[in-house]
């Protein structure tokens, strides 16, 4: 097999994996090697400051050559899949002596791993290491991060400095129940702290993020397009019959506008939807060009970010930080750092003779492995045509963020799932983030009439999901409804249950969009995908859970709501009859399952997750390095050169207008950098 300078060759992905699992766990030792780091910081100033002059030079009108594609929708039409690593694609094996490990995804998508250990080679290798990481993360924990700034309303105290307002750019890539939690936040962050803060998300999401008070900006994609792949490859990679019929190839060039979407939003004033503006070459706009009308309509202004948050399907975050030089925070609905707690919740281990901690540790590098197999190219071609940047070794890409140690923030609750002992003080979980939509909600007539008609329904719902019959599905759901004895609301969602073609039978309401948060708290128990989002609203109402998963998270959200003893276990949705549901749901009536979802939901209540996350992303922000040293209430952008003074872009512009600087001698700020091109 052919290979390159970023394509591994067979022989050397084992020690890829061990350097993968090992640079995860010793992810938190310092780089000081200071002559590296000033020579990576040397040529990123001089690639993104480019000349001094601050205005940029015009291009297409259609879409600007900053962003490095050409004007052209053909570069990138191709059925063909992504390299593999080996000579199989879709599968991963690794054989080294004394090891076997394989990554395979099978028809319907899941990833099934298995690991061979034919000695103790490997287990000698990384379990002392993995306690190691127990006891590096011990000491950590006696020297806490120092406080960061708490607003009064929050409880700080009076007299502290807050932060400068910052650009805040949110990338949320999935469905509607991934958006909310990050609505909630960015409203935290915009009244709270005051900062300007830019949702990016999918296009048919934009009055969702707009009502609650926050910029949009369109990264595009289609979410219910992505649904119904996912529903299809329920795993993290595609099927066989995926890859044949050409979706992967779609699924791809989507993957492709939104990693290009996400480094516009970093960028561009706007919403992102039509045409690019008409600028060219690597230059950012500052908000100094003369003429600027500072009045206009906020997303109208000029915006260039200060910090990203982001959850790790948007992909593109950490190589845009890179570029940019700005801090980065991840946050995430569901386990992506590596631990030995609980396997990734994406991977399906179906066997492993070594150690279960460390099974479940390697899980994460075999996923994202897989992850980087799938769209590794996608990745580096962004990475060079768009942001100018060098391509990443296949072999060092996964676990890059944990190396680097990114800060994350989980946003669920520690009730359901405690911070695992091997996760170091750059990751925190905070508590599910809630919008709160209740209180503005009034139900339609019929609605009311039938809540008030008897006793409390049984929601069932599958949000975003779409199903390939929703005819099908409707029926085995009105069975199930028949044999239970229950009332129940069936929700239409993305999927269109509840087709014309279907009488509706007595005891069943069909609704349309209702706020979770005010629905649940007139319900029974709840039936649903096993969304992060509909698994928090159902569980802080205290009301028993039904997990139905079709992909991702869902299956572990499910186990996990079954561990905590909130409901039965969950149904995978191929596997759904009307007999198992009306199994589950009988389970979930039980005043036993009903008394733990209680005691789960007044936990939950008693949590205050949106501040707790608004709080860690303040507390991983190194803020008075990110000050003008003139004006430290604003945000620097400047540097002026051979100097540490740092510059808002009112005080170089007013330093500019007197004559006491010039233009030449300043650089753009840059003060987070990321050494992403570096091993273990």
């Amino acid at each position: 097999m052919t290979t390159d300078s970023n394509q591994p060759a067979d022989g050397d992905v084992p020690s890829a994996l061990i350097a993968q699992a090992e640079a995860a766990i010793y992810g938190n030792i310092e780089d000081n090697d200071q002559s590296k780091h000033e020579r990576r910081h040397s040529r990123n100033q001089e690639d993104a400051a480019g000349s001094s002059t601050n205005a940029p030079p015009s291009s297409s009108a259609h879409r600007p050559s900053y962003l490095g594609i050409p004007d052209t929708e053909s570069h990138y039409e191709t059925t063909e899949p992504p390299p593999a690593y080996g000579n199989k694609h879709n599968e991963i094996e690794l054989s080294q002596d004394g090891f076997d490990t394989q990554a395979k995804v099978s028809d319907d998508g899941q990833i099934n791993i298995n690991i061979n250990q034919k000695t103790r080679k490997l287990s000698d290798l990384l379990i002392p290491a993995l306690r190691n990481q127990l006891l590096l993360n011990a000491q950590e924990d006696a020297h806490p991060l120092p406080p960061g700034y708490i607003p009064p309303a929050l409880g700080g105290l009076p007299g502290q400095t807050p932060p400068p307002q910052l650009n805040v750019v949110i990338h949320v890539v999935d469905s509607r129940g991934d958006v909310q939690p990050f609505d909630a936040l960015g409203k935290t962050l915009k009244s709270t702290y005051g900062h300007r803060v830019r949702l990016a998300t999918h296009p048919t999401f934009k009055g969702f993020v707009e009502e609650n008070g926050l910029e949009f900006f369109s990264i595009g994609g289609d979410p219910s397009e992505l649904m119904a792949f996912m529903v299809k490859n329920p795993g993290l990679m595609p099927g066989i019959e995926s890859l044949k019929s050409g979706d992967v190839g779609k699924r791809r060039k989507g993957m492709e506008e939104i990693v290009l979407g996400c480094w516009r939003s970093c960028i561009e004033a706007g919403d992102g939807l039509g045409p690019a503006p008409n600028k060219s070459g690597s230059q950012l706009s500052l908000g100094l060009e003369s003429g600027i009308n500072m009045d206009t309509n906020p997303s109208d202004r000029p915006f260039v970010a200060d910090a990203i948050i982001a959850n790790p399907p948007s992909f593109a975050q950490i190589h845009i930080a890179e570029k940019l030089g700005i801090p980065l925070h991840m946050m995430f609905t569901m386990p992506w750092s590596p631990t030995q707690s609980f396997p990734h919740p994406l991977a399906n281990i179906q066997s492993s003779n070594a150690d279960v901690n460390m099974t479940n540790f390697i899980s994460y590098a075999l996923v994202e492995m897989m992850t980087w197999q799938g769209l590794g190219d996608v990745i580096n071609r962004f990475r060079e045509r768009a942001l100018g940047l060098d391509p990443i070794s296949l072999i060092w890409a996964p676990g890059m963020l944990s190396r680097l140690r990114v800060p994350y923030t989980y946003c669920w609750s520690p009730a359901l799932i405690p911070k695992p002992k091997d996760w170091g003080k750059h990751i925190s979980i905070s508590g599910f983030y809630f919008l709160s939509l209740a209180s503005s909600y009034t139900p339609e007539p019929d609605l009311a009439a039938f809540l008030a008609d008897g006793p409390p329904p049984v929601y069932i719902g599958f949000g975003s999901i779409v199903v390939d019959d929703p005819n099908a599905m409707t029926t085995l759901i009105f069975e199930a409804v028949k044999k239970t004895g229950v009332r129940a609301l069936v929700s239409k969602g993305w999927g269109g249950l509840g087709g014309d073609a279907l009488d509706v039978p007595e005891g069943v309401f069909m609704l349309g969009n209702v706020p979770h948060d005010w629905l649940f708290q007139h319900v029974s128990c709840v039936v649903h995908h096993g969304g992060a989002g509909t698994t928090a609203a159902g569980i802080a109402t205290g009301k028993p859970t039904v997990v139905v998963p079709f992909f991702g998270d869902q299956p572990f959200w499910g186990a996990m709501t079954a561990r905590a003893g909130a409901g039965p276990l969950h149904i995978p949705y191929k596997q759904l009859t009307a007999d198992k549901l009306t199994a589950a749901i009988t389970d979930a009536l039980k005043p036993e399952t009903l008394a733990k979802a209680q005691e789960l939901g007044a936990r939950i209540k008693e949590e205050k997750g949106t501040e707790e996350g608004g709080k860690s992303f303040h507390d991983h922000l190194d803020v008075d390095n990110m000050r003008c040293s003139l004006a430290p209430h604003r945000v620097a952008v400047w540097r002026v050169k051979r100097t540490q003074t740092r510059l808002s872009a009112l005080a170089a512009n007013v330093l500019a207008s007197e004559n006491l600087i010039s233009f030449a001698d300043l650089k753009l700020y840059r003060p987070k950098e990321y050494e992403t091109d570096d091993g273990p």
